[in-house]
């Protein structure tokens, strides 16, 4: 390709993520609801396959999926009022653990006390840029919320059309290029919809297994915890460590340090067994990326567009590596059934 070519493709990039930088809400909206779409699709496939039409197969996976995650919250919600009341009371003997561990190094309580101060005048300071930050943060809120609506009700529809949705808009393109288009759709729901469910089980069973070690000894928020480590297994290598640390302050605060050494060593042994075992197996091609590249990318996301762009920089890189390996000949993903 000439090099006038190459530039005028960059142009045209730098152009098309301005325009999505600046309508990101319903961006984000819409790759939301694509990533939606790719857990609801496997079955929503098999009862199309049992006979069921469109619009009742997809009222049942939308209701279910709907009531699931009802259940869930009607869960979570009150073991973690619970938990954090359990939290509260342990605070007093963590941080007599912590003033211990200061005087061990030599810190008397006067300096502990002028250390207190100092923290203490620093928050009041701040206290102006807390209350604008807290007015964005409603902002911010307000958007999410928005955002989230938008994209469920994006998912039913691509759940119920997304592939006649999808034929509609390659129809609009030239003939000669249709063809390549449909292509390039199917490589790209293919890979992001394996990246999903994938990144979903690993994050299952990383929860599972962690919660279940939490409960058994006895930590608070066990439940919520496991959570926090599901969702962090959509942020590779960084989330997996951010939540076991998290997890291992909480077992510190209500337990002590023995169970917290003891919880950092169940989370290293678990995600251990991902890395090396469980994750090769489910990911496959859809996340075929070094560990390094995977940070870079995470990095230059984050920078790019927050929380949002690292949680998303790791599907649109393998997007990439998987477009680069079909243009080249390599042998492809194989699409998702009901690709969108």
């Amino acid at each position: 390709m000439k090099p006038w070519r190459w530039l005028g493709w960059i142009a045209l990039i730098a152009v098309i993520l301005y325009c999505v930088w600046v309508v990101r809400t319903a961006a984000i909206s819409v790759i939301i609801g694509v990533f939606i779409t790719a857990l609801l699709l496997p079955p929503f496939t098999w009862l199309r396959g049992k006979g069921l039409g469109r619009g009742l197969a997809t009222t049942l996976v939308c209701v279910g999926g709907l009531i699931l995650a009802g259940i869930f919250f009607a869960l979570l919600v009150p073991l973690t009022v619970s938990g954090l009341g359990q939290l509260q009371a342990s605070m007093g003997s963590a941080l007599d653990d912590l003033h211990n561990l200061a005087r061990s190094f030599g810190l008397n309580d006067t300096r502990l006390a002028d250390l207190t101060e100092q923290v203490r005048a620093y928050i009041t300071k701040q206290g102006q840029a807390i209350a604008t930050g807290a007015l964005a943060g409603v902002r911010t809120a307000g958007e999410i919320v928005i955002g989230a609506v938008l994209a469920v009700i994006l998912a039913i529809y691509f759940v119920h059309g997304g592939d006649r949705l999808f034929h509609w808009l390659t129809e609009l393109a030239p003939a000669t290029i249709r063809g390549r288009l449909r292509e390039t759709g199917d490589v790209i729901f293919g890979v992001v919809g394996r990246y999903i469910r994938g990144i979903a089980m690993v994050g299952l069973v990383d929860g599972f297994f962690i919660g279940l070690a939490l409960w058994i000894l006895g930590v608070p928020i066990a439940l919520p915890l496991a959570v926090l480590t599901f969702i962090g297994a959509f942020l590779p290598v960084v989330g997996a460590f951010l939540a076991g640390l998290f997890a291992a302050v909480v077992a510190f605060v209500a337990k002590g340090w023995l169970v917290a050494l003891i919880v950092v060593g169940v989370t290293i042994l678990v995600q251990q067994l991902e890395g090396h075992v469980l994750a090769p197996q489910i990911y496959g091609r859809a996340l075929d990326l070094p560990g390094a590249v995977i940070l870079l990318a995470i990095t230059v996301g984050s920078v790019v567009a927050g929380i949002t762009g690292a949680f998303l920089a790791a599907p649109v890189a393998s997007v990439v590596v998987a477009l680069i390996r079909n243009r080249e000949g390599a042998p492809a993903p194989t699409p998702a059934p009901g690709s969108a």
